[in-house]
């Protein structure tokens, strides 16, 4: 076993952990990993949802296990995530994904900063039922062109709203599974897929820490995890923003 497949296991523990967790950032931590290996962007994107095909899968069956999933939110996320996540995959296939990744990340940054203040503030929590088909276009297309996004986007907007956490984070997570799907099989029938190395390695990594995952967002407490998402959410744009824009080597 290599001492970069073993790295690929661990990004991809971290990645699920966090991302079963609190509904985001798998993509956004997997990618980071491959990036900064040297990964083209077109590669990175494909190679990450290839093995969120499994991850996702294995979270979605953990959230309903622990009956952390609504039935209603999933089934409006459903079809708009699903043909959002072709699009954007299509989309990077041709296009330079880097060109939008700094527009990407100063609107994650903006929602993280929502969710902290939001964190802080008493609302009556609701089910959130309006503007879910666009969340989910928009949510997903920039999944699949930034190797990254749905969680961060859908589950942040929805969370920030006042919808459930719990909820919120169980039924995206549910719906990504069919979103990571989508992009795949776009980008295999556009690009093809490579690096088996890599998508095992992340693939192995999540398959392990998706039960943990789930179980951590039935137990842990609402509010402080409001927080932990906001500020994941702000750090994890910024990196990305600094470096797009060329500032990264500063720090």
């Amino acid at each position: 076993m290599s001492e970069e497949f073993i790295i690929y296991v661990v990004a991809g523990f971290i990645a699920q952990i966090i991302d079963g967790a609190l509904g985001m950032a798998y993509g956004v931590t997997a990618s980071s990993v491959l990036v900064s290996m040297g990964v083209p962007p077109a590669v990175v994107s494909s190679t990450v949802h290839a093995a969120e095909c499994f991850t996702t899968g294995a979270s979605a069956l953990s959230h309903h296990a622990f009956g952390n999933i609504s039935k209603e939110l999933f089934r409006r996320l459903l079809i708009p995530g699903i043909v959002g996540a072709a699009v954007g995959a299509y989309v990077l296939s041709s296009v330079d994904g880097d060109a939008i990744k700094p527009y990407i990340s100063a609107y994650l940054l903006i929602m993280g900063v929502v969710i902290i203040v939001k964190a802080f503030k008493v609302f009556p929590p609701r089910d959130v039922t309006t503007k879910l088909t666009p969340l989910a276009l928009i949510g997903s297309f920039l999944d699949a062109v930034g190797g990254g996004g749905w969680g961060p986007i859908v589950a942040t907007n929805l969370i920030s709203r006042g919808n459930s956490f719990r909820f919120a984070v169980g039924s995206v997570n549910a719906v990504e599974f069919f979103v990571t799907l989508s992009a795949s099989i776009t980008f295999f029938l556009s690009i093809g897929l490579g690096h088996w190395q890599v998508i095992a390695g992340l693939g192995l990594g999540g398959l392990l820490a998706a039960p943990l995952g789930a179980f951590l967002t039935k137990k842990l407490p609402h509010r402080p995890m409001m927080v932990v998402v906001g500020v994941l959410v702000v750090m994890l744009s910024l990196r990305t923003l600094l470096k797009a824009l060329g500032y990264w080597h500063w720090f």
